[in-house]
Order: structure tokens, then C-alpha cells, then sequence
């Protein structure tokens, strides 16, 4: 019989206890409900045999003490493996889509570039990059100048869903944008959003100060939007320049986006980083379309 075992006002310290149970043995899950006091909702942490509840009261006291010890984050990513493993099977057929990539080089690099960083961390060293790739508050930045980690965060990736669901939207339009337009179109488009997209979330986002201060979203998700958004708009302004996208894949990408807002998906989404990301690819399509007197 499942049995609640702690409730917190915010779900992703419950995710991450969840996923930390799991790992442990513990079969457990994430329930909602309304507290009656506040009328708030809460985000309860079930455990499914109450054999187990003594167990994981204790990992659950633990987890109050110090919710932000790495192994936590650790667990999460693990769990990401194993709960995304079958549903990425389903997906891995259309990896042909990857060969758009082989004739657009830069396309291309940030592909190897996002798998290489996602190998090294199933190797054992999420640590190690997380450290060192993730962003920090601009205010640190300004301190010890790693600028690089305005981009860090668009190579890391969670789960094998989250690398193939970006890589496969990112290897499809990107090279689509570079062979149309040039490299160095794809470039600023890259360069751009994933600062934009990446500084907004860090605006709608608490760092971990025992963590080096780092902020813990990542995932190229905030760039495929600016590339959806890029192609949706030019081909919308500039229909002659041969560069254009489905309908239906604008609307399934959206109702994405509102799903995240609505917080009602079995993941944690990065809504301000795939907002402006969003943005920003459909601001630079209208600039290159207004101020281009060719197409590049």
C-alpha cells in the first residue's frame, strides 16, 4: 500500500527526492495535491510499499537537512536515464536525420560537441563539467570572467531523451539554415540565443551556492527554438529564399511551450530560456528578412 512521506511547496526538491529514493531501492513517486490552509498545491513524495517508509524517512530527514548535496542532482540524472531509455528507443529511427547534418559543418560540430559532453558525463564526470560549464549569476561572471558559461549550459543534456529530442530538431533545422544561408547565419543564431535564452532562465532561477554557484538548467532547448522561430518567420517574410517549416511542427512546438508554463509534464522545463530563445530567432529572422537585399 503506497504511503506519503513528505510533501514540499515546490516540485523539484520532491523530483530530486524521488529520483534519490528510486536509485536507493525505494520505489516512490510525485503526487499533488491542495494544502487546505493555504490553498496552495503541494508536491507529495509517495512511497509505494510501506514496508519501506522507516527507510526512507530517514533519506528523506537526510535530503531536508541538505537538498543540495550532488548526489541528489546525481540521482536525477540517472533516473532521466533509465525512465527516458524506452521512449528514446522509439525515437532512434529517425536518427537518419543526423546525415542533413554531414554537409553543414558547424551544424555538425555542435552535435559532436553535445554528445562528446553528454559520453564524458555517462563516463562519470557530470561533476566535473556541471562545474565548469554551467552558468553562474552575472554578477560572479563579472568577478572571475568565465564568459564561457553564458553557452555552457546549451551542451550539457540530462537524459538520453533530452540530448536526441534537441540533437534531432537541431540537426534537421540548423543544417537547413546553414546550407541556405551560410555558416556564419547559424553561428550568430547559435551565438545569440543560447546567451539570450540562457541569462533569462539564470533571471527566473536560484543558484546553488554550495555548488560554486551554479545554476542547474541546461539542454539545447533554448536554441532549437530560435531556429524553429528563425525558420518559422523567414519563411513567413521571405517565402522566395526556399527556407521554410510545417505547420503542424510549429503547433506541436508551442503547445510544448504552454505545457511547460502549465507545469503538468513529468519533467522540469526551462520556460524563460525556451521563450527567449524563441524570440530571438523569430527578432533575427525579421532583421535578416527586412535589412538583407539577397538571400545570403
Amino acid at each position: 500500500m503506497s504511503t506519503p512521506l513528505v510533501a514540499f511547496n515546490q516540485q523539484t526538491p520532491a523530483h530530486l527526492l524521488v529520483s534519490y529514493l528510486n536509485t536507493q531501492g525505494i520505489s516512490s513517486s510525485l503526487a499533488t495535491r491542495k494544502n487546505t490552509t493555504t490553498n496552495n498545491l503541494e508536491y507529495v513524495v509517495v512511497v509505494a510499499d510501506a514496508a519501506d517508509i522507516d527507510a526512507a524517512m530517514g533519506i528523506a530527514e537526510a535530503f531536508v537537512q541538505n537538498p543540495n548535496d550532488p548526489k541528489y542532482q546525481q540521482a536525477a540524472w540517472e533516473q532521466g536515464e533509465a525512465t527516458s531509455s524506452q521512449a528514446s528507443s522509439r525515437l532512434l529511427p529517425n536518427l537518419a536525420l543526423f546525415e542533413q547534418a554531414k554537409q553543414a559543418p558547424f551544424t555538425a560540430f555542435i552535435l559532436m560537441v553535445c554528445v562528446l559532453v553528454y559520453g564524458f558525463s555517462h563516463l562519470g564526470f557530470f561533476g566535473v563539467i556541471t562545474a565548469n560549464l554551467l552558468m553562474q549569476p552575472l554578477d560572479i561572471l563579472a568577478e572571475n570572467h568565465q564568459w564561457w558559461r553564458l553557452l555552457g549550459p546549451a551542451f550539457i543534456h540530462f537524459s538520453v531523451l533530452h540530448i536526441v529530442f534537441n540533437l534531432l530538431w537541431w540537426g534537421t533545422l540548423g543544417a537547413r539554415i546553414e546550407n541556405t544561408m551560410g555558416v556564419s547565419m547559424l553561428f550568430l543564431l547559435f551565438f545569440v540565443s543560447a546567451i539570450v535564452s540562457n541569462v533569462t532562465q539564470g533571471l527566473f532561477s536560484e543558484p546553488l551556492v554550495e555548488l560554486n554557484n551554479v545554476y542547474t538548467f541546461g539542454g539545447l532547448s533554448g536554441v532549437v527554438y530560435a531556429v524553429m522561430g528563425f525558420v518559422w518567420w523567414i519563411g513567413w517574410l521571405r517565402p522566395e529564399w526556399g527556407i521554410s517549416i510545417q505547420k503542424p511542427i510549429i503547433g506541436f512546438m508551442l503547445v510544448w511551450l504552454a505545457l511547460g508554463y502549465a507545469d503538468i509534464l513529468w519533467v522540469s522545463m526551462a520556460n524563460a530560456a525556451h521563450t527567449s530563445g524563441l524570440i530571438s530567432g523569430c527578432v533575427m529572422a525579421f532583421i535578416v528578412a527586412k535589412f538583407s537585399a539577397q538571400r545570403r
